[in-house]
C-alpha cells in the first residue's frame, strides 16, 4: 500500500488523484490522509480512495492569533492521529503533495519509519513542503529550476501528472453540454475553486461585447463574501437573449471539466499550479491574471516560466480593468495561428509520463 498526503486545493490534489490512478492499474493499493474539509475529503471518495481525515492547522508566515492553538494543538493532534493511522495501514511509503495537512503525515512518516517522498508542483515550493523535504527520502519537483531551491534534499524532476480523466474529454461532450454553437470559439474563465473576485467582476462588466464574438464557460466559485454568482446572474439575465445563451456560469466544475478543455479556445485563470500544468499538459492557450500576494508571488513565478517558453499570455491584476481585460482577450482570438502556436510552445513545458515517473520514484523509495 501507499498512503498519498495533502490537498486543501486542486493544484495538491490533482497529482495524489493521478498517481493513484496508476498505481490501481498495477494492482497497488492506497490511502489518503488529508484534512476534514479539503478538496481532497470530497475527491479522493469519488476516485474510489480510502479516505482518513485528521487534525490539521495552517502555517502562517506573519503572526495571527490563529498559530496558537493550530502550532500547540492541532499540528500535534494531527501528527498522532497520521501515526496511528500510519501504524494500523503499514504503507511501502507515503507520497505527501503539499499543503498544510501534508506536513504532519510527513513528521509521522519520519516517526514510523516509512520512506516520504515529497512533490513540490509549483516553481517556488512551499513552506510545507520546504519543511517536509527535511524528513523525506526523495524530493520531487515539477519544474528544474526548482530542484536547487531544496538544498542538499535528495531531488528528482518528474514533471506534475495530469488526471487520466482529462485527456478522455471530446469536444462534442462540450457542444452538448452547454448548448454550444461549434462555430464559435470557446473562452473558458476560471478561478479555483473558491472563484476569483477581481477577474469575475472584470468579465461581469465585459459580457456584452464579449459575448458579441465568443461564448463564455465561466467557473465563478460561489463566495458568500464576495456574492460573485448572485451577481453574475444577474448580469446575464440582462443581456439581450441570444447573447445570454453564449454564457454558462457554473459555481465549480466536475467531470464535465475534460469536454471543456476539449473545445475550449482560451483559458482565462489564476496561474496556481493545477491549472497550469493541465493547461501545459493539453496544450492550451491561456491568459494568465496571478493571485498577488501568495508567498514568493508563486503563482506569478508559475505564469512567467510559461511566459518565457511563450507559451501563454500573461495580464497582472495591478494593471487589470474591464477594457484592458476585453482588448486582450479579442487579440488573442483574433490570431487563431498564434492561439495554436502558443498552446504547442505550452505544451513543451509538460512532462506527459510524469506519473510514471512519480511512480517509480514511490516504488524504489519502498524498496
Amino acid at each position: 500500500m501507499i498512503v498519498i498526503a495533502g490537498g486543501g486545493t486542486g493544484g495538491h490534489t490533482s497529482p495524489g488523484l493521478a498517481v493513484a490512478a496508476l498505481l490501481r492499474e498495477r494492482g497497488i493499493a492506497c490511502a489518503w490522509i488529508g484534512s476534514h474539509s479539503g478538496l481532497e475529503a470530497r475527491r479522493a471518495p469519488e476516485a474510489g480512495i480510502a479516505f482518513h481525515a485528521i487534525p490539521t492547522g495552517k502555517l502562517r508566515r506573519a503572526w495571527a492569533w490563529q498559530n496558537v492553538p493550530d502550532v500547540l494543538i492541532n499540528a500535534p493532534a494531527g501528527v498522532f492521529a497520521a501515526w496511528r493511522l500510519l501504524q494500523r495501514l503499514r504503507p511501502r511509503a507515503v507520497f505527501a503533495t503539499g499543503g498544510f495537512v501534508a506536513l504532519p503525515v510527513a513528521v509521522a512518516a519520519k516517526l514510523a519509519r516509512v520512506p516520504l517522498v515529497v512533490h513540490e508542483q509549483t516553481s517556488v515550493p512551499g513552506l510545507a513542503n520546504r519543511l517536509a523535504a527535511r524528513l523525506a527520502t526523495r524530493v520531487v519537483v515539477t519544474f528544474a529550476d526548482s530542484a536547487r531551491l531544496f538544498g542538499a534534499a535528495d531531488v528528482a524532476l518528474t514533471g506534475n501528472p495530469l488526471r487520466p480523466e482529462l485527456r478522455r474529454g471530446t469536444r462534442q461532450d462540450a457542444i452538448t453540454r452547454f448548448n454550444l454553437d461549434p462555430s464559435l470559439p470557446v473562452v473558458y474563465v476560471t478561478g479555483g475553486a473558491q472563484g476569483a473576485h477581481a477577474i469575475n467582476r472584470a468579465i461581469g462588466d465585459i459580457l456584452e461585447p464579449l459575448l458579441a464574438q465568443t461564448q463564455v464557460i465561466h467557473q465563478c466559485g460561489d463566495n458568500k463574501t464576495t456574492g460573485d454568482l448572485a451577481w453574475l446572474t444577474a448580469r446575464r439575465g440582462d443581456l439581450p437573449h441570444g447573447l445570454a445563451l453564449r454564457y454558462s456560469l457554473l459555481p465549480w466544475v466536475g467531470d464535465e471539466l475534460a469536454g471543456i478543455y476539449a473545445a475550449v479556445s482560451l483559458v482565462i485563470a489564476r496561474a496556481g499550479a493545477g491549472t497550469v500544468n493541465e493547461c501545459c499538459q493539453l496544450g492550451l492557450p491561456a491568459l494568465y491574471i496571478p493571485l498577488p500576494g501568495t508567498r514568493g508571488d508563486e503563482q506569478t513565478a508559475n505564469a512567467r516560466l510559461v511566459g518565457r517558453a511563450r507559451g501563454c499570455a500573461i495580464l497582472p491584476q495591478a494593471g487589470m480593468t474591464p477594457a484592458l481585460l476585453l482588448e486582450r482577450i479579442q487579440a488573442l482570438l483574433g490570431d487563431p495561428a498564434g492561439l495554436k502556436e502558443m498552446g504547442e510552445r505550452a505544451r513543451t513545458l509538460a512532462v506527459p509520463d510524469a506519473a510514471e515517473r512519480l511512480v517509480t520514484v514511490l516504488l524504489d523509495a519502498a524498496r
